[in-house]
């Protein structure tokens, strides 16, 4: 990697991160177009192309296509790469790389790993990008054997070891892109509502992929400690953990007239779980989204909004962000000035950045769902609110209507797919101008919030 001091441009990681995903989207639709890609030899839409490319990069699993049906195994390959590039991220990919080859990592990539993987210090950032690359081989190498040999009786064993491989890597990543479509179009995991084996390695790979790199080191680190951990840990988990719980109960509640009415008790469990866990953001559903009741859907777009956490695989606003709001709330109500959790106060900014990411993040799917309301009237809001918030969370969840847009609504997804994956606090950082700060302040005044 070529330091940026020796170049003549200069890039911030927000820069590099938004030029480097929408690189790597780009080439991956050029690929995915090719007749080579599809399973008819011919060329593929490049607007559709685009729109797996970016799904794919930016692991949400929103399809235009059944990635079964149309594409071929080269291009299934292409979507796997393209996920598993899009999960690690670019910058943890390219340090793999100088590792294999013993490239010295100098302190400007290093400092781009640390924003890249979310670490809070940048000493022991290349240990843990080490770690981070060791977990993910060892969790879907895993994942990948105990699929293999479930999808292998049924697919046989070329079949079972390709499909094995290619989920545990989706569910891993959070993508939601799967290969069911051997069985009906469009169906995800429905087939396998009532497989514990199934149900609970796909739960556990997403939940792995999704509390984040740095909760993995702190685990490894400090075993069942749990007071030994980061407070960035401790919340992390006790959110996953409350969130799973809470949701489960709640599915199982809406639905056991509905969904679960001729279901056994075992399945409804299964499958209320596995909805708690996939909206938050791996996209995979073993249920038919689109005939949730209304409460299930408004309860799964709450889930998509939160989303994993930082410096996961998964998108939303994250859990951390989601504690801090809650907790400012609480802060204001209480008539205190400081946020405390687990006996430690959180940092002044970080209430600033948290109300940011959240204000850009209901900006923006607000004007998404205006703009595709305008261009297709036709649609439902209730779907296409869904479908906007699956998209910014890099979720992949769809009440159908994802084959049903037009090339314009198409281009407006493709952007929150981006937006969601690299984050748009971050779009806007790399768009922004760099400003040096102003010693002079202007005048202070009150204003009457509320």
């Amino acid at each position: 990697m070529i330091s940026a001091e020796k170049t003549r441009f200069k890039l911030t990681y927000a820069q590099l991160s938004a030029i480097g995903f929408l690189i790597i989207i780009l080439v991956g639709a050029l690929i995915l177009s090719l007749p080579i890609s599809s399973r008819t030899g011919e060329f593929t839409p490049f607007i559709n192309a685009l729109f797996t490319s970016a799904s794919a990069t930016c692991v949400t699993g929103l399809v235009v296509y059944d990635t079964y049906s149309h594409f071929s195994v080269f291009g299934q390959t292409i979507i796997m790469v393209l996920i598993q590039i899009g999960g690690l991220g670019f910058m943890t990919i390219a340090a793999m790389f100088f590792l294999m080859l013993r490239k010295r990592i100098g302190i400007k990539e290093r400092t781009f790993l640390k924003e890249s993987i979310n670490t809070m210090h940048i000493g022991g950032v290349v240990r843990l990008v080490k770690h981070i690359i060791i977990g993910t081989v060892i969790l879907e190498g895993l994942g990948m054997i105990v699929l293999s040999i479930k999808f292998s009786s049924e697919m046989g064993l070329k079949a079972g070891i390709f499909n094995g491989i290619f989920h545990s890597v989706s569910a891993f990543s959070n993508a939601g892109f799967d290969l069911m479509g051997r069985y009906g179009k469009y169906s995800s995991l429905t087939r396998y509502s009532n497989d514990i084996i199934i149900n609970i390695t796909m739960m556990i790979l997403i939940i792995t992929g999704g509390i984040g790199f740095i909760v993995w080191e702190d685990i490894w680190k400090n075993k069942h400690k749990f007071k030994k951990y980061k407070l960035h840990s401790k919340i992390v988990l006790s959110t996953t953990i409350l969130l799973i719980l809470l949701s489960t109960i709640g599915f199982y509640i809406m639905e056991k007239n509905n969904l679960f009415i001729d279901a056994s008790f075992k399945e409804s469990i299964l499958s209320s779980l596995f909805q708690a866990v996939t909206p938050r953001t791996a996209g995979f559903n073993t249920i038919d989204t689109a005939s949730l009741s209304e409460g299930s859907k408004l309860l799964t777009m709450v889930l998509m909004i939160i989303g994993g956490s930082s410096g996961s695989t998964a998108g939303g606003i994250k859990t951390t962000t989601f504690i801090v709001a809650i907790l400012s709330v609480v802060s204001l109500v209480r008539h205190s000035d400081d946020l405390n959790i687990y006996g430690r106060r959180l940092e002044d900014n970080v209430i600033k950045r948290g109300y940011s990411i959240i204000t850009i993040y209901i900006l923006g799917a607000f004007l998404a769902m205006l703009l595709i309301s305008i261009i297709q009237p036709e649609l439902a809001l209730s779907d296409i609110t869904f479908e906007v918030l699956s998209a910014i969370g890099t979720v992949g969840m769809s009440t159908g209507i994802t084959r049903d847009l037009v090339g314009a609504s198409k281009f407006i997804i493709i952007i929150l797919m981006y937006c969601g994956r690299i984050g748009s606090l971050v779009v806007l950082m790399a768009v922004a101008e760099n400003r040096k700060n102003v010693i002079a302040k202007n005048p202070l005044e009150k204003i009457i919030i509320g």
